[in-house]
């Protein structure tokens, strides 16, 4: 691509003044005002910062530095090749030209940084600080001007806007306005890098204006509207759009510098040419729908391009297989867990309940019959055999001749002997397994104990 362009710059002191009550100005431009040429293809603006003496000295070295870096290839130049690549090398030179300039204060010297190249393959834009760089298309009003890219300050405000901490209202009158977050600075702990962009969305009448935060102190020029009013075709004349921005901007606090490139013609396409899919002939809605004041829109092309590079390498298809394998598995999984549930024995509740439900019918059953076997048995004992029966199981009385046997009776009288025991006893322990029925004492002398029929209806009422 070749471009006939027509250049501008604006250099005020503003309202800034140093200690010695002198106009002070800490902005610095490449090529410095004085020197500039429609011919020129690389700009650099910094707005310098640290007192006197200190940021003038930190704007015009990089300044310098980045220049002499880019034009010491004249090979390259000739054929008009750039690339990421130079500008990260003209950036290390500047840094170290920074580093040499160093005078060990402790609050040290830094600039911001601004840089727009016009190359072959279209035009490449980067940044450090809270400076700007514009890509205006006019249209015949303020409304239908767009602004096509806007740079992102690296601001303490900004990043506070960001997280809704700020509305940007509020960050017009924050004190903390003018921190910024990145600068170029000698010996810093790390080196900041520069945000860059690239657009090849160039054409005849486009403007791109590069300013200090120093012009944008007004409202209405920070959030764009004024700038889209200004590089509007209402302003028929380039050098009136710029005595405007001149008369806005004269009684700002702050010193403010301002470069105006207008391309004037566009001829020939990019050497790079980014493949243009067919939808772009047809644009959205979306696309024609006109901005809203103070909104950046970036440029067609580029919104196509990252497009692109984010689909690049994705496979197409491998969603709807990935859905299929999985239902598959999930349905599986499910049908495994109803048939448990439903058909093997032991898996359900149900079984459980019903596996219950027979052991303890079975057990009344058992206890039943035991007890039918006690009666009988009972009933076909002896008088005799009761009685002794009854008389194994009584405890000894304690009496009052307790302790002295007598000659008729033996000392043992009244002890409850295992070998002793009768049938009737034998079979009344076995009603449950592991069960022994306890000797009861009477209350009194002279009760009587329940018989073994009683007892029998006892255990069965505990059964039950």
């Amino acid at each position: 691509m070749k471009y006939k362009i027509k250049v501008y710059s604006i250099w005020e002191f503003g309202q800034r003044k140093d200690a010695e009550g002198n106009p002070h100005q800490e902005d610095c431009t490449y090529p410095l005002p004085a020197d500039l040429k429609d011919t020129d293809r690389t700009f650099i603006l910094c707005d310098g910062m640290g007192g006197h003496d200190a940021g003038e000295v930190a704007s015009a070295t990089v300044c310098q530095a980045m220049g002499e870096y880019i034009a010491q290839d004249q090979e390259r130049e000739a054929k008009d090749i750039f690339s990421d690549d130079v500008l990260k090398g003209a950036l290390a030179a500047a840094f170290d030209a920074l580093d040499l300039k160093d005078n060990g204060a402790e609050k040290k010297m830094g600039t911001t940084m601004t840089f727009l190249r016009l190359h072959r393959d279209g035009a490449t834009i980067a940044h450090i600080g809270d400076s700007r760089v514009y890509h205006i298309r006019p249209g015949k009003d303020g409304m239908d001007t767009r602004i096509l890219f806007e740079t992102e300050d690296h601001s303490l405000v900004n990043n506070l806007i960001k997280i809704g901490e700020l509305t940007r209202e509020e960050a017009r009158h924050s004190s903390q306005k003018n921190v910024i977050t990145r600068a170029m600075q000698p010996h810093p702990d790390y080196r900041p890098k520069a945000d860059i962009y690239h657009t090849a969305d160039i054409q005849a009448g486009d403007f791109f204006y590069m300013c200090s935060d120093g012009m944008l102190e007004q409202s209405d020029m920070e959030s764009g509207e004024s700038l889209r009013n200004i590089f509007s075709h209402k302003i028929d004349s380039t050098e009136r759009k710029v005595e405007i921005l001149k008369d806005v901007t004269e009684d700002n606090r702050d010193n403010h510098t301002a470069l105006i490139i207008e391309v004037v013609e566009v001829s020939g396409a990019p050497t790079k040419v980014v493949p243009t899919p067919k939808e772009e002939k047809k644009p959205t809605p979306k696309e024609d729908t006109k901005p809203e004041a103070g909104a950046a829109i970036p440029s067609k092309r580029m919104a196509i391009v990252e497009e692109d590079t984010k689909s690049e390498g994705k496979p197409s298809g491998g969603k709807s297989g990935k859905f299929l394998t999985l239902a598959l598995i999930v349905a599986v999984v499910v049908g495994a867990v109803y048939f448990c549930l439903n058909y093997l024995p032991g898996c359900s509740d149900k079984d459980k309940k019903t596996e219950m439900t027979v052991d303890k019918e079975r057990g009344e059953r058992d206890a039943k019959s035991k007890i039918k076997e006690i009666k009988s048995t009972k009933r076909q004992s002896t008088p005799a055999e009761e009685a002794e029966s009854d008389q194994s199981n009584i405890a000894p009385i304690a009496s009052p001749t307790a302790g002295k046997p007598s000659a008729a009776t033996p000392a043992t009288t009244g002890a409850a002997k295992p070998e002793g025991k009768t049938n009737a006893d034998n079979q009344k322990q076995e009603v449950i397994p592991g069960f022994k029925v306890p000797p009861v004492k009477p209350k009194q002398d002279g009760d009587v104990l329940p018989s073994d029929q009683q007892k029998a209806q006892e255990q069965l009422q505990k059964i039950y």
